[in-house]
């Protein structure tokens, strides 16, 4: 083989792959939004900005995974009887350009740490009801 068919077979491995790595990420995007108990959501952590994700609701666990990833295991997870719902707000100016349009700002705690989530007004009230109709912990106690 000479110089040009290398390169032409190695341009070609190279596209190949870019088309699988293409289709396994919509693959994956498609699965978490056909997914029962997943929605869109942003998250804010301290001293990091607004990261685009999809939260998928567990027994136990609310589940937080990145967008623009090909890995399926949740980046962020939060065990279910340790998260508190503190309220929900209107973004900021500022926000509004980070999160995406119609959604609001909800604030949890999470074993100390505040979770800043952005997502749309009906979804806060299902991740308030999963919230509130948490599993009983001890024999007599809610949470």
């Amino acid at each position: 083989m000479d110089g040009i068919g290398i390169t032409f077979i190695t341009l070609a491995v190279l596209c190949a792959l870019l088309v699988l790595m293409i289709g396994a990420f919509c693959l994956r995007r498609y699965q978490l939004r056909t997914a029962l108990g997943t929605f869109d959501a942003s998250i804010r952590l301290p001293d990091r900005g607004w990261r685009m994700g999809v939260c998928r609701y567990t027994d136990k666990h609310l589940e937080w995974l990145r967008l623009v990833s090909l890995s399926p295991r949740p980046r962020h997870r939060y065990l279910r009887s340790s998260l508190e719902l503190k309220g929900w707000r209107e973004p900021s100016e500022q926000e509004k350009a980070q999160v995406q349009p119609g959604a609001i700002i909800v604030s949890l705690s999470y074993e100390g740490t505040d979770v800043l989530l952005a997502m749309k007004f009906d979804v806060y009230a299902g991740l308030s009801s999963w919230l509130e109709a948490g599993p009983v912990i001890g024999i007599g106690t809610w949470r």
